[in-house]
């Protein structure tokens, strides 16, 4: 949902990734100054400040848009870069649930289980992508969903809700994408075995 409301917005963003590009031209370092928030949020999640770490992730996910938007820009999109962009955003992801879990606002099940099940819509999509199948906006809790969901809880004080509906979010948007793989796959092979006979001489 999230990612359709950031393609109406590709003027503003493209315009914002011009006016960033001039400040700092490499996109990779729009990345890590986005992992040094999500780092920052860790310690004050960890720190018993959920606010502030609320704050500070949603800083963190405003670079991780800028990031790209800066890429356009510039024209430097490549490979390297969306697999560090990718790497990077696994890597805050854990900081972030980490810092959660060792500020006690919930059972470490629960952080646990909101984690691994996160990792797996995002893992869902890297093997899906790599077997041909496009899982781009497939699923209810993409990671631009989950991030606000954990940002809005944590401005609010209920840093627990939030992981539980993170949980509940990833877990479905996990089914959605294994069924979208599994089903295009299945019908690519059923097409192949299917197709039309060779004439006989």
């Amino acid at each position: 949902m999230l990612d359709k409301l950031r393609g109406s917005l590709a003027g503003a963003l493209a315009s914002m990734g011009r006016a960033a590009s001039k400040v700092v031209p490499s996109p990779t370092a729009w990345t890590v100054i986005g992992l040094v928030f999500a780092f920052l949020a860790f310690i004050f999640y960890g720190g018993g400040h959920p606010f502030l770490g609320g704050l500070l992730l949603a800083v963190s996910g405003f670079f991780d848009v800028l990031d790209g938007a800066v890429a356009r820009a510039t024209g430097r999109t490549s490979q390297r870069g969306a697999f560090l962009d990718s790497t990077l955003d696994r890597v805050s992801e854990v900081a972030v649930f980490l810092g959660i879990l060792l500020g006690g606002y919930t059972s470490p099940f629960l952080v646990l289980l909101a984690l691994s099940l996160s990792l797996l819509v995002s893992y869902a999509r890297a093997k899906g992508d790599a077997l041909g199948v496009n899982l781009a906006g497939i699923g209810i809790g993409e990671r631009s969903e989950r991030l606000v969901v954990l940002i809005v809880a944590s401005l609010l004080g209920f840093v627990g809700i939030g992981v539980l509906v993170v949980a509940f979010l990833a877990l479905i948007t996990f089914v959605q994408r294994t069924a979208k793989v599994s089903g295009a796959l299945g019908g690519a092979r059923k097409s192949a075995s299917t197709g039309p006979a060779t004439a006989s001489s």
